[in-house]
């Protein structure tokens, strides 16, 4: 019998780029240059405290082979209750990313449809109305959610990247210069308030190492790809938002809908804008109907563990489970309806924050657990060692960009934790009879 051609450190490192590329990079220029080029500097903080997270997890993939990925991951160290936290936080995480991604498409699509950039009310309805042409896409299942998504991720990686090759035959010094603190941050301010800007960029490393049975030597493959993945994506977005300061005036830029679109048409002509605006309404739209039915799949891996209501678990002829998505739709609207904002961008911003912090919640829950996973796998000292001292650096990267979220983000989600707390206390009682995991003797 033929042997299964499984894939390459070549092949899973650009799988691992393309899936956190997605749309975090869209609308993020506009944003950052409401702080100023001095913004920039946050990257590099964020690159290698992505690195370390994103390496993290790939050892956690390997050392533990349970299903539920960060959930999972969390109860090997901190019980039952952390499966149902973690599962809880993320699947907000992603319900509040998906508003934001459907506020950039929507600021993408404004000079093609302008009413929807004419109020609160038309990027309300342009953002709900995405949010439920994505949802209803789903219902088809995984097959044709995967065809899509592999081609639409084009629409940003063809701008974005080739905005880092090419754009600096018009960049000027100058123009970035003037660009760099335009408010007088201090350093320390202007990079804190950057940070969960940049984080959102890489949110989706958690998954990288969700397809090591595919791979082939993936105890050395795996944490290679995602270290050189992360890498890849790292240097693509510092140079294409290096080099979009350098282009547009910092005051346009920051009240632009569509950077991207805006830099292109001032490199050639405003019909390469349009082309440039319709390939990133096509990348968000196709992350969108990605982030969907990854929502609906948490929802349903949680509810599967009788923690989520039932309705989340039931699934069509096509394996999609539709009612999870429709429950999942409403919840997507009425926090499109709580964050009304006539600018997309200030949305946006808001936006990230929260998604920032309930996403880094996890990360500390689920990272945690490396500890005790390599204690359970016997791993060798030098193992051990190597991995604690990485541990320790995606730690302290994401308490930063816990504080740096803001007291807004932070409150708002802790406020989400301890209703959580509350809700696993109804369900605790069906795990009370379970019998206890046996310890591993050391």
């Amino acid at each position: 019998m033929a042997q299964t051609k499984k894939m390459g450190l070549m092949g899973l490192t650009t799988l691992v780029s393309v899936n956190m590329m997605g749309s975090g990079i869209i609308m993020l220029p506009s944003s950052m240059a409401q702080l100023g080029a001095v913004s920039l500097l946050s990257w590099i903080i964020t690159a290698v405290g992505s690195m370390a997270i994103a390496y993290c997890f790939a050892q956690c993939g390997i050392f533990c082979h349970r299903s539920g990925g960060m959930s999972a991951y969390s109860e090997e160290a901190h019980g039952k209750s952390a499966f149902f936290l973690c599962s809880f936080l993320y699947f907000l995480s992603l319900a509040i990313g998906n508003v934001a991604i459907g506020i950039s498409a929507v600021g993408y699509l404004t000079p093609f449809f302008p009413w929807l950039g004419s109020g609160a009310i038309p990027l309300f309805i342009g953002t709900v109305g995405l949010i439920w042409l994505t949802t209803a896409a789903n219902f088809g299942g995984p097959q044709i959610t995967g065809k899509i998504g592999a081609i639409t991720v084009w629409g940003v990686i063809i701008p974005v990247a080739g905005l880092s090759v090419i754009g600096w035959f018009w960049f000027k010094p100058d123009v970035l210069v003037a660009a760099w603190n335009p408010h007088n941050l201090a350093l320390s301010d202007a990079i804190g308030q950057s940070i969960p800007l940049t984080l959102w960029a890489f949110l989706g490393m958690e998954s990288a190492a969700q397809n090591s049975d595919a791979v082939e030597d993936p105890k050395r493959n795996v944490p290679l790809a995602c270290l050189f993945g992360t890498l890849g994506a790292a240097v693509v977005y510092i140079l294409s938002t290096t080099v979009i300061q350098g282009i547009v005036p910092n005051a346009e830029l920051a009240n632009s809908s569509a950077p991207f679109a805006a830099v292109y048409a001032q490199m050639f002509n405003p019909l390469v804008g349009q082309v440039i605006m319709g390939l990133a309404v096509m990348a968000c739209v196709g992350s969108l109907l990605g982030w969907q039915f990854t929502l609906a799949q948490t929802a349903k891996v949680t509810a599967d563990q009788r923690m989520f209501p039932k309705l989340f678990s039931r699934v069509t002829k096509h394996n999609a489970p539709v009612i999870g998505m429709v429950v999942c739709g409403i919840l997507q609207t009425l926090m499109a309806v709580s964050t009304i904002s006539p600018n997309a961008s200030e949305q946006f911003s808001k936006l990230v924050n929260l998604a920032a912090v309930t996403n880094l919640i996890p990360y500390v829950t689920s990272l945690s657990a490396l500890l005790v996973i390599m204690y359970k796998a016997k791993v060798s000292v030098g193992v051990f060692r190597r991995n604690v001292v990485i541990l320790l650096v995606a730690m302290l990267y994401s308490f930063y960009a816990l504080y740096a979220s803001g007291k807004d983000a932070v409150f708002g989600a802790m406020i989400v934790m301890a209703i959580g707390y509350l809700m696993y206390g109804f369900i605790a009682k069906r795990f009370v009879d379970e019998p206890a995991s046996q310890p591993t003797s050391p």
